[in-house]
């Protein structure tokens, strides 16, 4: 690849005869050095992330400080304090010894005196004026120090004091300010989502309008042939005809059997009756007729005559029992014409029945 010379990094700057040149084999390559720049921010960049995603404890709250506390399976004891022993030995009694004379310096020299006469070294009426003076200016100046510190504290107080209402104030103003951003903020996201809800709804609204639309243009036919399948099937009924068909229906039934079986069961007690009487009354007309026993002549009753005397007395008493008006004795024909006519007209009865 062709480049421009002045841009090369292989082309030397500047002063050149202490420029210590490196062999070609030795110079490191540029590729190498960029790979490694990339390497190393991107080690970086993974240390940087995993400290943000550390979990941190947040911070505390006003007027508070974290504290590091143990929290290894095993505690061990963390103090400041050093651990201090107090511990005595006994030693041997020393000697009294005398005190240690005052040290004396040799004398060397010669002693001279001098006489000083009664005011001639100090008088301290005229020596005290200075020292009074002095020790009372420096007094009231340093009270008057005192004084326009103080008075300077007070202004600074003053001041502090003014400054601190000041700041209050501003604090208050940027809170209510902040507040009412915040309550901007949660209006504008309210009406946002009043605005997102009311958009939904028309459009479900809209949905729903257009799928009733859909579902009746598609049930229009369909509607009416469920209800005639319904219908035909037995599901919609008549209640009038549903009731007479399973309350007044059942109970004609059963009644109507009731008295079927009544009748029935008189017909059959009829039957029976009937042959009874015919059977009985056979019976009695099989023996010989009563007017040949008139016709004979009166003797005494024999054992062996006794027998038509006890049917004919016999038939009397089931005619009396029947509710038949007693009647003369008739010939047999007549009698089973009786009972013919009888039967049929039972028969006819029981069918009109």
């Amino acid at each position: 690849r062709y480049a421009n010379l002045m841009y090369d990094r292989r082309v030397g700057r500047g002063n050149t005869y202490a420029l210590q040149v490196i062999p070609v084999s030795t110079q490191p390559n540029p590729l190498d050095i960029q790979r490694q720049r990339e390497a190393r921010k991107r080690a970086l960049a993974r240390k940087r992330a995993k400290e943000q995603m550390h979990p941190r404890t947040p911070e505390p709250v006003e007027g508070r400080e974290h504290i590091h506390v143990q929290t290894e399976l095993y505690l061990e004891e963390i103090s400041d304090r050093i651990i201090e022993v107090d511990t005595e030995c006994q030693t041997d009694a020393f000697l009294d010894r005398p005190p240690t004379p005052l040290f004396i310096p040799a004398k060397t020299g010669k002693d001279v005196a001098t006489q000083i006469e009664e005011g001639e070294l100090f008088d301290f009426d005229v020596e005290v004026k200075p020292i009074l003076e002095v020790l009372i200016g420096k007094t009231v100046e340093q009270a008057l120090l005192e004084v326009m510190e103080e008075e300077e504290l007070a202004q600074l107080w003053a001041h502090q004091r003014a400054y601190a209402e000041l700041r209050n104030a501003e604090l208050a103003e940027v809170q209510r300010l902040e507040e009412q951003d915040r309550r901007y903020r949660e209006e504008k996201e309210r009406r946002r989502l009043q605005h997102i809800q009311m958009l939904q709804k028309q459009k479900e609204t809209t949905e729903k309008i257009a799928a009733r639309a859909f579902a009746q243009r598609y049930l229009a036919d369909l509607i009416p042939s469920v209800f005639n399948n319904l219908r035909e099937s037995g599901f919609f009924y008549d209640p009038i005809e549903r009731d007479i068909e399973t309350e007044f229906l059942p109970w004609l039934m059963t009644e109507v059997e009731e008295t079927l079986e009544r009748k029935v069961l008189g017909r059959t007690m009829l039957d029976s009756l009937i042959c009874t009487v015919v059977e009985k009354r056979l019976d009695a007309f099989s023996h010989k007729p009563l007017s040949d026993l008139t016709e004979a002549p009166a003797e005494e009753p024999r054992p062996t005559d006794a027998a038509p005397q006890v049917a004919a007395d016999q038939l009397v008493a089931e005619k009396e029992e029947t509710d038949q008006p007693p009647a003369e004795e008739q010939p047999s024909r007549h009698i089973s014409f009786q009972l013919e006519e009888s039967d049929q007209a039972g028969t006819e009865d029981l069918e009109t029945e």
